[in-house]
C-alpha cells in the first residue's frame, strides 16, 4: 500500500513538473498567467496588417519640393487600382461570404479614371511642417463590373448583374515647400 501510494506521489510530481516545463511558459521575470500566450484568430491580424498597410501606403501626406517658377503645376500620379477598389470595398464590402451558402464576386472589373479639379493654394504656414502650398488633385474614379451573387441555401440559385457600376470620389492631396530650402549643410570635402 505504502509503495502504490509512493509511486503515485512520484508520478503527480512527475506530471506537474512536465506540464510546468513545456515550451509555451517563459524563463525570466515571473509574468504569472500572461507568460502563457494567448491564440489568436489571423482575422484579427490581417485586419492590423490591412490598416497598417492602407495607413503607410495612402493616408499620409507627402512634403514635396518647391514648384518651380514658369513650370506647370502638376498633380501627382491618379489613383492606383488597389486604392480605388479599397475604396470601394471599405463602402460595399464584397469578401467574407460563405462558400457555398452565400458568396459574391466582383468580375470583368473596368476602372476610368477623371481628374476634375488640379489647383494649388497660396503659401501658408503649417506646424510642424513650415511654409508650403498645398495642391489639390481631384478624381472620378467609376468602376464598371459584373456582380455574381450565388446562394446555396435553402434554393441554390445564382444572379449575375452585367452592368453593376460603383462611383469613387478620391482626393490626391500633397504639400510643397514653399520658399529657399534649406537642404542642411553641404557635405563637399
Amino acid at each position: 500500500m505504502f509503495i502504490k501510494q509512493s509511486r503515485f506521489a512520484v508520478l503527480t510530481i512527475l506530471a506537474i513538473a512536465g506540464l510546468s516545463s513545456t515550451g509555451c511558459i517563459s524563463r525570466g521575470p515571473n509574468l504569472g498567467i500572461f507568460a502563457i500566450p494567448i491564440p489568436i484568430s489571423p482575422y484579427f491580424q490581417d485586419r492590423e496588417e490591412r490598416e497598417f498597410y492602407e495607413h503607410e501606403r495612402y493616408e499620409r501626406v507627402p512634403i514635396l519640393g518647391p514648384i518651380t517658377k514658369g513650370g506647370p503645376a502638376i498633380a501627382l500620379d491618379p489613383p492606383s487600382d488597389d486604392q480605388i477598389m479599397r475604396a470601394i470595398e471599405k463602402l460595399h464590402p464584397v469578401s467574407g461570404g460563405i462558400p457555398f451558402f452565400h458568396e459574391k464576386q466582383r468580375n470583368n472589373v473596368r476602372i476610368v479614371k477623371e481628374l476634375i479639379a488640379d489647383y494649388v493654394d497660396p503659401p501658408r504656414v503649417m506646424p510642424l511642417v513650415g511654409p508650403v502650398q498645398q495642391h489639390h488633385a481631384h478624381y472620378k474614379c467609376t468602376v464598371y463590373y459584373s456582380e455574381t451573387t450565388r446562394n446555396g441555401w435553402p434554393l441554390p440559385y445564382t444572379t449575375v448583374d452585367e452592368d453593376s457600376v460603383e462611383v469613387v470620389y478620391i482626393d490626391h492631396n500633397h504639400l510643397h515647400i514653399v520658399g529657399d530650402v534649406d537642404t542642411g549643410p553641404s557635405s563637399n570635402y
